[in-house]
């Protein structure tokens, strides 16, 4: 690895690198403005400085809000991500280049060649190349040279840390306070944090453990308890059974005697019905089917007898229907007729009016006769004429009016005639299907009275000859059913006899199964004192308790041995009695340790932060044309600014979005200063970091940083043109402005 003194100076860079295609950047010592509009690749030019330095991380991913440097700066073209970077390292000239071989590892491919002769810089990496050429990881060198405007607030960092505490103290940079704490914190919180850690973990198993044994002793004396009633219930019971021994001798004396009984009964109810299945063979007695059969049969036969009955009151009625029907028939004017008949048969009606032939004579007799007087007497021929013709046409007008009026009356009466008639074809017709229906009917009922006669008349004939077979005196159904009732009664005394002695018989063999052994003891000669029901009772109980008591017995012995063996518990208990105690110590002993950190830290905070602030001040009052004199800062980077003339400090979240960045940029420049100071002076990379200072305190900025450019290469980007009119003519300031095209 190359360990001369490191002075980095760049010369050019030139980048594959997201917007830019194969786009050069040319670079001077000192200080250079980069002026350039918004979109032409400005922050792109400052992440690829950080990319050839530090490389790209490939494991870096998307989240939310956040898009991974290896896909916001893939190259728009769809190329391979590539640059190369053109520098000084010391006396040395080289150039740095990164491709992509793999598209999981962008700018994956490192080399460090040198400039005049292309052989490999030694000891340069991809890895260790940003931090053995700046001398500072990526972390502090972000956090103090690499000053963008979204990111001008300065955020605490485990390796910025390290290098604060090797420039006051050793000069090791394995040291941080934020680390050291971390861990000492995690010991700390490992043993005992809130109720979770190692401490509280044991002091629950201890209590747990003691919890067991106390409920070990409480369940040993339970234990003791629920023997000790056993052994009395188990004695009472013995003493109840014994009881019930005797019980048991007086009930099976009374059970031998009450089975004798019970056999004496059971031959005489077995003997009764013997007599009675006797007498019925004798008196050959059907069975009850057959009788049940025969009964139905009479039954049905009455009904048969209604159903005749009701059929000849039918069919009387249909006949007087009929009657009805043909009187109804007889007394139209179409009697005898079919309805077809009736309808054609003629109406009678007088001869229809004609105009009469006497009244065409008559009219011609009145004209002639009119015409001729009238020729002879006003002898004019032509007035003779036509008085005629007009008398004539009066004449036969009157006669045809008289005869037309009377076709009229004669045309009405016909069709009233003829309206009349056919309602009374219509009536006739009605009443003859009437007398039609009514026929059929009467025919149908007749029919059916006399087919159930004679089915009633067969049945009752075949059902009487069957029964005589047994009872002679059968000869109609009203006796026949009395005999049957006989029969049907003694067969049910049989029925009944026989159940009786079956009955009588299951109780003796159900006697005899239950019937007792013999005790070998004699009974005794009086029952005993006490019900069989109330021993039997408080046994019930003795033996439920006893039972509960063996059950709590048993559970309570299983619960003991659940819980384990006492001896293991109180040893277990003493281990974590000694463990608690360890870890209690170690505790405390983290404890003074953090505080003895946090003294040493804050010992160096006491050294490292006046320092800080007094150069931080420096800068910041350059920046305002002196109207702020003092900066304050934390360990964690919490800035206040005090006025000129004021003793106040006011933090900077008081102060302008503009003074915020002055002072911000005053700390970063002055961290620059103190912690890569000497020979390693890392270029200071400003990306618009002044965009928001006004013309006076953007000069002010520029002149100090002209100053500091003759230590260290400075590179500022710009949106505005202020910067370059500033330096206009100025030799010892490099000026370039880029476009989208350059």
């Amino acid at each position: 690895m190359y360990t001369g003194v490191i002075v980095l100076k760049i010369h050019r860079m030139t980048a594959t690198f997201g917007k830019l295609q194969n786009r050069t950047l040319e670079l001077k010592d000192g200080l250079n403005i980069i002026e350039a509009p918004n979109e032409t690749g400005k922050s792109t030019w400052c992440a690829f400085l950080l990319a050839m330095l530090y490389g790209i991380n490939s494991r870096e991913r998307d989240k939310a809000g956040f898009i991974a440097d290896k896909n916001r700066y893939a190259p728009w073209s769809g190329a391979a991500m590539s640059g190369r970077l053109d520098c000084r390292v010391g006396a040395d000239e080289l150039s740095l280049t990164r491709t992509t071989r793999r598209q999981t590892a962008p700018m994956g491919d490192f080399q460090a060649l040198y400039a005049g002769t292309g052989d490999s810089f030694p000891g340069l990496t991809g890895q260790n190349c940003g931090e053995a050429l700046l001398g500072v990881s990526r972390e502090v060198y972000e956090r103090s040279a690499f000053i963008r405007q979204s990111g001008m607030t300065i955020t605490q960092d485990a390796g910025l840390e390290r290098r604060i505490a090797a420039l006051i103290t050793s000069g090791e940079e394995d040291t941080s306070y934020t680390e050291a704490a971390d861990a000492l914190k995690k010991q700390l919180n490992r043993r005992r944090h809130n109720k979770t850690g190692q401490i509280p973990t044991l002091e629950g198993e201890l209590l747990d453990i003691r919890r067991q044994l106390s409920e070990l002793d409480a369940l040993e004396a339970q234990l003791q308890s629920a023997r000790h009633q056993s052994e009395a219930l188990s004695l009472r019971e013995h003493e109840l059974m014994a009881e019930l021994s005797l019980h048991d001798r007086w009930e099976a004396a009374r059970e031998q005697q009450a089975l004798s009984e019970a056999e004496a009964a059971a031959a005489q109810a077995e003997q009764t019905a013997e007599d009675l299945r006797r007498r019925i063979q004798e008196d050959r007695i059907p069975e009850n089917e057959t009788i049940g059969r025969l009964r139905g049969a009479l039954v049905n036969l009455e009904t048969t007898r209604k159903s005749v009955n009701k059929a000849r009151s039918e069919r009387d009625e249909a006949v007087k229907v009929l009657l009805r029907a043909e009187a109804a028939v007889n007394e139209t004017p179409f009697t005898g007729l079919t309805p077809e008949q009736a309808e054609k048969s003629p109406l009678d009606l007088d001869p229809k009016p004609r105009f009469p032939l006497w009244a065409f004579l008559l009219a011609i007799l009145c004209g002639a006769g009119l015409g001729a007087v009238l020729w002879f007497a006003l002898k004019n021929p032509l007035l003779a004429v036509v008085a005629g013709c007009a008398l004539f046409g009066v004449v036969a007008l009157a006669a045809g009016l008289s005869t037309s009026k009377k076709q009229s009356s004669w045309e009405a009466l016909a069709a009233e005639a003829r309206q009349r008639r056919n309602e009374e074809l219509s009536a006739y017709t009605a009443l003859y299907r009437a007398n039609q229906e009514a026929r059929a009917e009467a025919d149908r009922r007749s029919a059916t009275a006399e087919a159930l006669y004679n089915t009633l008349s067969s049945n009752e004939q075949a059902i009487l000859l069957e029964i005589r077979r047994f009872a002679p005196d059968a000869f109609d159904s009203s006796t026949a059913d009395s005999l049957l009732r006989g029969c049907a009664v003694r067969r049910q005394e049989l029925t009944k006899a026989e159940a009786a002695a079956r009955e009588a018989r299951m109780r003796l063999d159900l006697m005899t199964q239950k019937a007792p052994a013999p005790t070998g003891g004699s009974a005794p000669p009086e029952p005993p004192a006490r019900s069989r029901e109330a021993i039997t009772a408080e046994l019930a109980a003795v033996q439920a308790d006893l039972s509960a008591a063996r059950s709590a017995a048993d559970r309570l012995a299983g619960q003991l041995h659940a819980i384990g063996d006492p001896v293991v518990l109180r040893s277990e208990a003493a281990r974590l009695e000694e463990e608690i105690a360890a870890l209690e110590g170690e505790y405390a002993a983290i404890r003074l340790a953090m505080d003895t950190l946090e003294g040493a830290n804050t010992t160096l905070q006491n050294r490292f932060s006046p320092e800080l602030g007094r150069r931080a001040a420096e800068i910041f009052s350059v920046l305002t044309d002196g109207k702020y004199s003092g900066v304050v800062l934390d360990r964690a980077f919490h800035l206040s600014a005090e006025q000129a003339g004021d003793s106040v400090y006011r933090p900077s979240a008081l102060l302008s979005a503009g003074a915020a960045d002055q002072l911000y940029l005053a700390v970063r420049l002055a961290i620059c200063d103190l912690v890569l100071p000497g020979e390693d002076r890392a270029p200071i990379v400003l990306d618009d970091a002044l965009a928001s200072f006004d013309n006076d305190r953007c000069a002010a900025a520029l002149r100090w940083l002209k100053e500091e450019g003759k230590r260290r290469q400075i590179l500022l980007f710009t949106c505005h043109n202020r910067e370059a009119a500033f330096f206009a003519g100025d030799e010892e300031v490099s000026v370039q402005r880029l476009t989208a095209d350059v």
